[in-house]
């Protein structure tokens, strides 16, 4: 099985009100330090029958028609192959 791991952001530059709220957070609990917060989202994706390079090809069509808006976000993901 392959497994998809992908990470969704927003763009550098665009506001990121939830990180922005985190920062704060830490700031008022004395977590000194963090210069900023980024919130993302994590999705995985099991292909349980497509090849590692078909799983790939998958990925990056659902990244760019539906798990991220290309405007303001980037992705990134990491396909793991999970052993049986």
């Amino acid at each position: 099985m392959i497994i998809a791991e992908v990470t969704v952001h927003y763009k550098q530059g665009i506001l990121d009100p939830q990180g922005k709220a985190v920062h704060h957070a830490l700031q008022s609990l004395d977590i000194q330090g963090v210069g900023e917060v980024l919130v993302g989202s994590h999705i995985v994706l099991k292909y349980p029958s497509l090849s590692k390079e078909e799983a790939r090809a998958a990925t990056e069509r659902a990244c760019e028609k539906i798990l991220s808006n290309p405007v303001i976000e980037d992705y990134e993901f990491e396909l793991v192959e999970e052993k049986s």
